[in-house]
């Protein structure tokens, strides 16, 4: 009986299962059969779990496993052929990388990370050590903003030396202990040389260096940063002409981003991008579809986006956004009001007069479910990440945002808390400090994207700069911070630590190897010369090919990228 019940389930799962898009479905249907005959009853908890273990089992793969040698032979063969796509790109003589693209036209860059996550290996195994590269290019780019392909160079450098190692015989652990002893040591020496940035000419060399060179690039990023001041906001956006444009707008960036991933519009940039969109601000948490389906049926109509902000936006409500956006093709979004309490309350008043809207309180009588159009803002444009939302351009009266400016600077003045100035100055710099874009200008959409890449390098390793300061470029700082690292052969407790002492000073010298060879140099002689001499700003200019002071010749790199690239 059993085993004619178990025939039939193994008929129902052939005849169907090409009709189901998923194991799971095929799975749960040819249980719903089997439980249908009239031999035996299942319930549907057990329904479920059988399922599950006929889905595991029929359409579970078998794992391939590779132990010692073999297994890290072809991780490092991944790793290697990600890194020698990646460091071609190092330096000033660094070449461009064409990528294929499944939509428009290749794509032309120089950027590391964005060569290393276009990689991939259909052996598993070259692909897992590709991601270990990638994993740190991208660590690199989240923290810095730039520096990765140099963090990539480094990173070969010290796996292929480490699992030469390990082939040898030695232990991974000591030889972990000894690269991070050695590494907390070239840390501390880079700290030693870093230099703060005093100046509006420092901050246009970094930038300049960064922009593969290009002084038109590094003069607008410093422009802006004059105009708006180090912590003011600077966005990066393509232009509508041949040439490259510093525009001063007002706007307001505050750190609250969408609530769903579903109301991303750029899947490049996992952003969601709203043109003059209608944005509406509601005190309170938004629950009720019906609240919001006024709203949204005028936005409809009027064929242009919407922009919640609110305490939350939950359960009924967020459904029917997510809903409309995919069914309906309305370009909507919901985020956070930043803050809370008092301060969530005169934040959403300050986005208020930037906008021209009126906030949903019920102090001042206002409720979602008799609103009107009317008291909907508005702005040229607003873009909304993960984690930040940034309104530019609102179209509030300019002098009902000078009044609140205004009003901000009195209660600062009168203020005697420190908690309460500090809230205010952030409001204030909000709304009254303006936003920098730079429109960048090209002859193609593959132009322009190229140098949107290096615009947005070089403005991440100009805020690094400004924040922990300069050291001298071209990979010289890691070689000067590595000179002295046979120091430490006295503090280890065996061989293995002191050949992980040796791997991170071989790995130290392979940014000025990977710049000389990209160079047309040969990269052995250059470090040689390097590390004959005694001052720590001395290194190799591979534009000119000449040996200068690095420092005095403005070829200088942020010490938060140098760092975060051996980190």
């Amino acid at each position: 009986m059993l085993m004619a019940n178990a025939m039939h389930l193994m008929f129902v799962w052939v005849e169907v299962g090409h009709g189901f898009n998923s194991t799971w479905g095929r799975a749960q249907f040819a249980i719903f059969q089997f439980a249908k005959t009239p031999q035996i009853m299942l319930s549907k908890q057990v329904q479920t779990q059988m399922a599950r273990s006929v889905s595991k089992r029929f359409f579970a793969s078998g794992k391939d496993i590779r132990f010692g040698v073999e297994g890290r032979a072809l991780m490092l063969k991944g790793a290697d052929q990600l890194a020698d796509a990646v460091q071609v790109t190092l330096g000033p003589k660094g070449r461009n990388v064409v990528i294929d693209q499944a939509y428009g036209a290749p794509k032309i860059t120089k950027d590391g990370v964005t060569v290393a996550k276009n990689i991939e290996f259909r052996d598993k195994f070259e692909n897992m050590g590709a991601q270990l590269l990638r994993q740190v290019a991208n660590n690199t780019n989240d923290a810095a903003g730039d520096g990765t392909t140099s963090a990539t160079v480094l990173t070969r450098a010290i796996y292929s030396e480490g699992c030469k190692s390990v082939a040898a015989g030695m232990n991974p652990q000591d030889l972990r202990r000894g690269i991070q002893l050695a590494v907390d040591h070239v840390v501390a020496e880079l700290a030693k040389l870093s230099q703060d940035i005093d100046d509006k000419e420092k901050v246009a060399q970094v930038a300049t260096i960064s922009a593969n060179s290009e002084k038109e690039i590094g003069d607008l990023i410093s422009d802006a940063m004059e105009r708006v001041g180090r912590e003011g906001v600077i966005t990066v956006q393509d232009g509508k002409t041949l040439y490259n444009e510093l525009e001063v707008v007002e706007g307001m960036k505050f750190d609250r981003g969408y609530i769903s991933p579903y109301f991303v519009t750029n899947s490049k940039t996992q952003s969601c991008e709203l043109e003059n969109p209608y944005i509406l601000l509601v005190e309170k948490k938004v629950s009720s579809a019906q609240g919001i389906a006024p709203m949204l049926e005028f936005v409809y109509k009027a064929q242009r986006p919407l922009l919640i902000i609110a305490e939350d936006v939950e359960s009924e409500a967020l459904a029917a956004l997510i809903l409309n956006r995919i069914r309906a093709g309305i370009k909507v979004c919901a985020v956070k009001a930043p803050g809370f309490g008092d301060n969530r309350k005169a934040g959403l008043q300050d986005m208020a007069v930037l906008t021209g809207a009126k906030v949903i309180s019920e102090d001042v009588g206002l409720r979602l479910d008799n609103a009107t159009p009317d008291i909907l803002g508005t702005a040229k444009k607003v873009t909304i990440t993960k984690d930040d939302t940034l309104i530019l351009d609102g179209e509030g009266p300019k002098d009902a945002i000078a009044e609140r400016v205004e009003l901000l600077k009195d209660s600062i003045a009168g203020s005697t808390s420190d908690y309460e100035k500090e809230k205010l100055q952030e409001r204030l710099a909000k709304l009254g400090g303006g936003i920098a874009v730079i429109k960048v200008g090209g002859a193609s959409e593959v132009e322009v994207g190229e140098k949107k890449d290096r615009v947005v390098d070089a403005l991440n390793a100009t805020r690094a700069a400004v924040e922990e300061g300069i050291v001298p470029g071209g990979g010289s700082a890691l070689l000067w911070a590595s000179r002295n690292l046979k120091s430490l052969y006295g503090n280890v407790a065996n061989m293995d630590q002191k050949v992980g002492i040796q791997i991170i000073e071989r790995a130290c010298r392979s940014t000025v190897t990977q710049i000389a060879k990209n160079a047309g140099e040969e990269g052995a002689v250059i470090v040689g010369k390097l590390l004959e001499q005694s001052s720590p700003t001395f290194g190799f200019n591979a534009q000119t090919g000449e040996y200068v002071d690095m420092v005095e010749a403005g070829i200088i790199d942020p010490t938060k990228v140098v760092r975060t690239g051996l980190l």
